[in-house]
């Protein structure tokens, strides 16, 4: 294994076991070997996020240690942030996360926030029962680019489709993903939605693709 290989792989496993001094060390390591930052995000600390996404969704692990994870993640994109100036600031882009209107459940969306943010994503937590124009106004006041909708109950998916509605009605500015226990990629494609995240783990992969 060389030296990259070396520090690339204990950025990944920074992250994955949530692990401060490691991820300053490593981090650190990879600054001054001229590792670019791209390889650092997405092959280091990127993929140590995935492998905490797949561990949640298969209850190895539990919302705290994904905040856990999301931490460690936020101090190593603070040491990045003078390499990543000259690339247009540190975030990937703004996304608005919500519970959907009448719904008061959180923790998929609060893990969907804490991976948005590991991935270096810059995250608008509107909260639960959030209504259309909540999302709207968050998105506009952020200068957002994607907003994510959870439903866990299947009475409050119908919110899911108002907010597309709202969205197109005010010029279809915002793309609009969804997720939640009830929730479909059959669903998410009858209401016109741009995405359907099943996962934690997958909604970094959907936001990357909206992104590009």
């Amino acid at each position: 294994m060389s030296d990259t290989d070396a520090i690339i792989a204990d950025l990944k496993k920074s992250i994955e076991t949530w692990n401060v001094a490691l991820v300053k060390e490593a981090t650190q390591k990879a600054i001054d070997a001229k590792i670019p930052v791209n390889d650092i995000m997405d092959k280091g600390l990127g993929k140590g996020m995935e492998t905490i996404g797949v561990r949640f969704d298969a209850a190895e692990i539990y919302l705290p240690q994904v905040v856990a994870a999301s931490k460690t993640m936020e101090v190593a994109l603070k040491m990045l942030e003078p390499l990543m100036a000259g690339s247009g600031g540190v975030t990937k882009g703004t996304v608005v996360m919500g519970t959907v209107e009448g719904d008061i459940h959180e923790i998929g969306k609060n893990v969907c926030c804490a991976m948005l943010r590991g991935a270096g994503y810059n995250v608008i937590d509107i909260g639960p029962d959030a209504d259309s124009d909540a999302f709207l106004e968050a998105a506009e006041d952020n200068d957002a680019t994607i907003l994510g909708g959870s439903a866990l109950m299947t009475t409050t998916l119908e919110a899911q489709r108002e907010l597309v509605i709202a969205n197109k009605e005010a010029g279809g500015n915002y793309k609009c993903i969804f997720g939640g226990a009830p929730c479909s990629k059959e669903w998410c494609d009858e209401i016109g939605a741009d995405g359907y995240s099943e996962t934690g783990a997958e909604i970094i992969g959907l936001c990357d693709k909206l992104m590009s």
